[in-house]
């Protein structure tokens, strides 16, 4: 990447040093080809991360605007004829841009005045933005709200605007008529003073490097565009209109009133939908402030998905691999497991093609976890530089390379997961897995006096000599006020269950170790809860009540295939998704236990439910007795305690966290602790599959 910095008072002159990047841009933009074999990936160096975009349903995040920064130099332009062509350096190395859509204008008035309807909507989904204009020799402050992707989505928000700042809020748009070009700024400055002096919206647009134009009216349809010319053609006779058509950048002055900012240069992108821009950052980066402020390497570009900005982050495939594999799994661990990461990292990139429409990837953990230059790391990077190039192929065809962060020590079939997978996928050993347990405390399962349960972590108790009946421990805390929690975690925004006290005697139901990523608890949650969770997540009418929840099929690997709610499957798109439909579950390798109930083998290997309402038959050297029903402790085979009452909640416990397809990165970390190379890392978890450089 050139080092040159542009901006206003410098002479522009195309960019060289990329050229060939900018040709294979330019041919993914216009021809949309995705990549089909392996060998046309990896000839692709540079990788399209959307970062803002509305693209339905395969991805949404939207902004009405975004603000870029550049410790360096900003400069805005297009790939042209090969290599980018500057239009304008930023002075200040920081801007705002949005695109030229539908906008609801709420008023236009003086600084007070649009701070206080700004203020009225920053709190509602119709977000405002406040410029700063002239308009009869005077200076105004316009707010607006949106953007929106039809002027009817448009024209449904004035209401709901007018009624929350007392304006008269009207629909705007992106029909505007042009009076033609100008070889500076200046000159066309001088254009649009003169018509807005005679009270008309106008604006100055760069239309490429060099050419600028003066546009007038914001307009949604083209009739209020033709009463605009009219009323123009009667004040100002001797402006030559046609309409605005091509590809501009619309130069505004923003207040900074809802960005908490100073005064800033605000560029709208005006155009056809296949309209884009280019902003530049040399290396120094571009910062993203509405996307937590990071800093990405590559370029920015700005474009319109039908009525919303889209960002896209254009960026070299390896580096966007450094900020990848910084984020998805420790700098600290292994360089051989930092290796194996990063050839399935890069595998997954490039089998996407054009996944996303505008880019082959997002930016969030829907494809990979990318969050720009903070994530990245010198041990990363040498791991990325270090396998360059290399692929995972399966047939000559790059695998999609999905992984995991903690596959809870068996991988998943790929019918456990999304019903498909391929050749590459199959269910392995991944016992590495439980290296993401070293060093964390171990939780001991409590009742207490109160019949209550919960969990208190080992460095806060102390056991006690002596057991109960039926063969349990018992401890005590060492500090005041001790926390019980409702799982063994701590949850700084989850109410304990209760505070313990040092003298307390509690039994000890059983000790598990800290919920993480390897082994976890969750719950207990509701019936009721449970169906609010399944609602849209299962197929047929989601069970009013449930007395009981068992796993009824499982797949190869031991996850959870099929779940019944009282004997009724609880069908779902694919197994995976029963992560999800539960309530949010770290993976589908999870057993489900009850508070309630309790399930009873038969002899005849019949099972059936007891409800702690029933009440239990407990047999004893003086006879038979029913027990109230509530606080009774159960045991299974295998000395694993736990309590029924008679209020009926659901209790998971699993292992793994995520999908569990292709590789664990917990698992490759303790592969190789043990001395594995990445190479025989990958050929663990990827069945029948080469690492190739291309």
């Amino acid at each position: 990447m050139s080092e040159e910095t542009l901006n206003r008072k410098k002479n522009f002159g195309a960019w060289t040093g990329r050229v060939k990047r900018a040709a294979l841009i330019m041919v993914i933009a216009t021809a949309c080809m995705p990549w089909s074999t392996g060998a046309q990936a990896a000839a692709q160096e540079d990788i399209r991360v959307v970062i803002f975009a509305d693209l339905g349903s395969k991805y949404k995040a939207t902004v009405p605007a975004v603000t870029l920064k550049s410790s360096g130099s900003l400069s805005v332009g297009q790939n042209s004829g090969g290599s980018f062509q500057a239009w304008v350096g930023l002075p200040d190395s920081m801007a705002r841009f949005s695109v030229d859509s539908y906008r609801v204008k709420v008023l236009e008035g003086n600084e007070a005045a649009a701070i206080k309807a700004a203020q009225a909507l920053q709190k509602t989904n119709d977000k405002p933005t406040v410029f700063i204009g002239s308009k009869n020799g005077s200076s105004v402050y316009q707010v607006y709200a949106g953007l929106y992707a039809s002027e009817q989505s448009a024209q449904a928000a004035v209401q709901r605007i007018s009624t929350a700042t007392g304006a008269q809020a009207e629909v705007k748009g992106n029909k505007h008529w042009s009076t033609g070009s100008y070889g500076t700024e200046q000159e066309a400055n001088l254009v649009r003073t003169t018509i807005a002096a005679a009270g008309f919206d106008a604006f100055t647009v760069i239309q490429s490097r060099g050419q600028y134009a003066v546009w007038v009216g914001e307009e949604s349809n083209d009739n209020k565009l033709s009463a605009l010319k009219t009323e123009l053609e009667s004040k100002q006779p001797k402006l030559t209109l046609t309409k605005a058509n091509q590809t501009g950048l619309i130069i505004r002055q923003e207040a900074g009133v809802t960005t908490g900012s100073q005064v800033m240069s605000h560029y709208m992108l005006s155009g056809a939908d296949n309209s884009k821009v280019i902003v530049n950052g040399g290396n120094n980066g571009i910062q993203v402030v509405e996307r937590s402020q990071r800093t990405y390497r590559g370029d920015m570009e700005i474009s319109m998905t039908p009525g919303q900005l889209a960002l896209v982050n254009e960026v070299p495939l390896e580096q966007y691999l450094y900020s990848v594999v910084g984020a998805e799994v420790y700098s600290s661990w292994p360089a051989e497991a930092l290796k194996a990461q990063a050839v399935a990292a890069r595998s997954y990139a490039l089998a996407q093609g054009n996944r996303f429409q505008i880019g082959n990837v997002v930016d969030g953990t829907l494809s990979q976890a990318y969050n720009g230059k903070s994530s990245e790391h010198a041990n990363v990077n040498e791991a990325v530089d270090a396998t360059a190039g290399e692929v995972i192929k399966s047939g000559g065809k790059v695998v999609e390379a999905v992984f995991s962060s903690n596959a809870g020590g068996v991988t998943a079939d790929a019918s456990e997961v999304w019903n498909s997978g391929g050749e590459a996928f199959a269910s392995v050993d991944s016992s590495g897995d439980t290296s993401a347990q070293k060093g964390a405390q171990e939780w001991y399962h409590v009742l207490l006096s109160s019949g209550k349960t919960g969990y208190i972590r080992e460095d806060n108790a102390k056991e006690l000599e002596g057991v109960t009946e039926a063969g349990l421990d018992k401890i005590t805390v060492t500090a005041e006020n001790t926390n019980v929690r409702p799982i063994p975690q701590i949850q700084s925004t989850v109410t304990p269950i209760a505070k313990a006290q040092p003298g307390e005697e509690m039994i000890v139901l059983e000790k598990v170790p800290q919920s993480g990523d390897y082994a976890w608890v969750r719950g207990p949650f509701t019936a009721a809860q449970i169906a609010k969770s399944l609602q849209g997540k299962v197929t047929g009418t989601v069970p009013s009540s449930m007395n009981h929840l068992d796993v009824t099929k499982r797949g190869p690997s031991g996850r959870v295939l099929e779940v019944e709610a009282d004997g009724a499957p609880l069908k779902v798109k694919y197994p995976d998704m029963y992560r999800s439909a539960m309530g949010g579950l770290p993976s589908t390798l999870f057993d489900i236990a009850s508070t309630g109930s309790y399930t009873v083998l038969g002899a005849d290997g019949a099972t059936s439910h007891v409800s702690g309402t029933q009440g239990t038959q407990i047999l004893s050297a003086s006879g038979t007795s029913t027990s109230s029903g509530n606080g009774v402790v159960v045991m299974n085979e295998d000395h694993h305690a736990r309590v029924i009452d008679k209020t009926q909640s659901f209790i998971f416990t699993g292992k793994g966290n995520g999908h569990g397809l292709g590789l664990s990165q917990w698992g490759a970390n303790g592969l190789a602790e043990q001395g594995y190379d990445y190479k025989k890392i990958l050929q663990h978890y990827y069945k029948n599959v080469d690492i190739v450089k291309d």
